[in-house]
């Protein structure tokens, strides 16, 4: 889990096939809207593709299918959130960036859940409802970070 202690704490709430997911805000580089995601051959499943970010190739993850949600095809109102899990900048695609909310980490259940534990960092009691917050630093496991770095160099892009 990328934040640990008590006290205040932001995160980005997103709309996710009719769910609300939230990242860490301190992991958030920027917010984009969606543009053209190109496919990379050899990458993980888990890998949509990738967007050119200012000349840099920065891998789109599907969150949709760790989640076991259908997949949707990319829309011109969907918004790419980049985020940086330890050197690597990724860019998740949701159908809508919602809020910046500030959350008191007493308000966050840490316990993990049943389906796609392993990628969820807890769940925030919001004023309007729960948001699942996804943990980032799990969601590449060794092998499929490795598979990635694998496709990305042979793209001729850095990993």
């Amino acid at each position: 889990m990328a934040e640990v202690g008590r006290g205040p704490r932001e995160i980005l709430v997103f709309a996710l096939g009719g769910q609300r997911y939230a990242l860490w805000a301190s992991q958030v580089r920027e917010l984009l809207r969606a543009v053209a995601v190109l496919p990379l051959p050899r990458a993980p499943r888990i890998v949509e593709g990738v967007i050119n970010l200012r000349g840099r190739i920065v891998p789109v993850l599907d969150i949709r299918g760790r989640f076991g949600l259908p997949p949707k095809p990319i829309e011109p109102s969907d918004h790419l959130i980049v985020a940086a899990v330890g050197a690597r900048l990724v860019a998740i695609r949701a159908d809508r960036a919602l809020d910046l909310v500030g959350v008191d980490l007493g308000a966050v259940s840490l316990d993990r859940l049943e389906s796609g534990g392993a990628y969820v960092a807890g769940v925030a009691r919001l004023p309007d409802g729960l948001a699942v917050i996804h943990d980032l630093d799990t969601f590449l496991d060794g092998d499929e970070s490795a598979v990635l770095d694998d496709a990305l160099a042979a793209a001729g892009a850095p990993a």
